[in-house]
Order: structure tokens, then sequence, then C-alpha cells
């Protein structure tokens, strides 16, 4: 895991975003990419017909050339390796197109304050189609803390079998590593499989596990991530469809929601 793809635009979160991908880098020894995206804008009526888009495409584009001089000046201050993609267009399409031989990309969870761009759209759909481990931060970090405790959110599934393999480079800079497991009565592959596969990569996890009947597996990993002072948390994403977790929650629509620490999320 060595090449960090980082997205900038001129948003509330660009600066978690910046400063998680750059902890991670430098924990990983690795190569930063930044994919500068002038996001097209979404909207019909009367201002799209008047040419109203262009100019909104265009004040855009002078804002994120703006923005890439600023960072590009405080990338030159950094220890890291780094290289700057510029694209204009949608958001997910222009990150999918140059995801390429990225190990890694870098998005916040959500952005509080604006509805646009929508984080938590992006997070799923690069979650579902890319094939790459996401890390989705908050809109307030200011950092990714890779050599803290690690939380590992395991209920057998796929998803989390993706997860944790995907992780673990990461998980082997972690001071401690915790598996997490929710136990209804269905895991199929317990949390002592995840803790071996982790231990013939030299690190030694804690196995807690959970059986109450009370509380969602959702508010179980919140209440652990604050127990344990997680400083990030890794799992699997979406392990049922889109629609059911739009529809119905579930745990990767509420972690998204609320997790108070960076999410390692894999599908």
């Amino acid at each position: 895991m060595k090449n960090v793809l980082v997205l900038m635009h001129d948003d509330t979160g660009q600066e978690a975003r910046f400063q998680a991908a750059l902890d991670l880098d430098r924990a990983l020894d690795g190569h930063l990419t930044c994919i500068d995206v002038s996001i097209a804008p979404t909207f019909v009526g009367d201002y799209a017909m008047t040419g109203g888009e262009a100019l909104l495409m265009a004040d855009e584009q002078q804002r994120e050339k703006a923005n890439k001089s600023r960072i590009l000046e405080r990338l030159k201050a950094e220890d890291v390796t780094y290289d700057w993609l510029d694209e204009t267009g949608f958001l997910c399409p222009a990150i999918r197109d140059n995801i390429g031989l990225a190990d890694l990309v870098v998005l916040n969870r959500k952005l509080d304050s604006i509805d646009y761009p929508d984080m938590r759209q992006a997070v799923g759909e690069l979650v579902l189609k890319s094939g790459k481990p996401i890390v989705a931060v908050p809109e307030t970090a200011r950092g990714f803390d890779a050599f803290g405790p690690a939380l590992v959110a395991w209920d057998g599934s796929r998803e989390a079998v993706a997860a944790l393999q995907a992780a673990t480079p990461l998980l082997a800079k972690a001071s401690s590593v915790t598996i997490l497991e929710a136990d209804d009565g269905s895991i199929k592959t317990p949390a002592e499989d995840a803790a071996e596969y982790l231990s013939r990569h030299g690190i030694k996890p804690v196995i807690r596990r959970e059986r109450d009947a009370i509380d969602l597996p959702s508010t179980i990993i919140l209440n652990t991530i604050r127990d344990a002072n997680a400083a990030y948390l890794v799992m699997g994403g979406f392990g049922h469809s889109r629609f059911f977790e739009a529809t119905f929650g579930g745990v990767t629509r509420r972690m998204l929601q609320e997790c108070p620490v960076p999410l390692f999320l894999a599908h």
C-alpha cells in the first residue's frame, strides 16, 4: 500500500482530506497523488438555458486554479513525493477515471456545512464501483493517527474480509488492534480466523466479542470506538445492497453519518 490518492477541491472538507492523506502517505512511506476536480454544476431551469451553467463552470475552474496554487505551495514544504491531476466534470466519474494504480483513496464522510458535493454518495459509489479501499474522514479531522489504536469491525462477511486484508499494511503500524465481533449467532467466519490472519503478518490483535441483544451493531461499534479510544475504524462497506441500506438504514450508513474517527472502508 504505497499510492495514496486524495481529492482536492475548495470545500470545507479539503483540509481534513489533505492532512489525513499526508499522514497516511508518511506512515506508509508512499506517494501522494492529488486530484483537483472542478465539479460541473447540476441544476435545471431557466438559469441553465440562459448560459448560467457556463458561468458557474468558469467560476468553479477559476476557484480551483487558485486552490491548486495554494496547495502546491504548501506541498513544497512537506516531506512527501507527489503529483497533481486536474479534472473537470462530475465528481465520482472524474475520480474513478483516474483511480488507476491507487492503493487508497481519501475522501470525507460528509460535509455538514454544504450539500454539494455529496460526499456520502461519493464514498458509497467509489467503495462499490472502484474496487479500492476508501478512507473517509470527518470534516473536522486534522490528521490520521496511523500509529494509534485501531478497531476492526468484524461480522465474518466477504466485505469484512476485504477490508481486513486491504488494511493489513496500515494495521501493522497501529499501537494496538482490536477486532470487534458483534455476534448475533449468524457469523460463519469467526473473529479468531481474522486474528490468525493478522498474526501471520506480525500483528497480535485482541478480540472483543459483544452479544448484546438490545443494542444495534452500529451502536456497539460507536460505543467501542469511545471505550477503546480508537484512532480509526476498519470495516466492510455496504454488506447489503445500496437500496437496502438507503431504505432501511445499516451499519455503513450510520458510520458515515456518526463515526467520530476516520473510516477505512472496502467492499
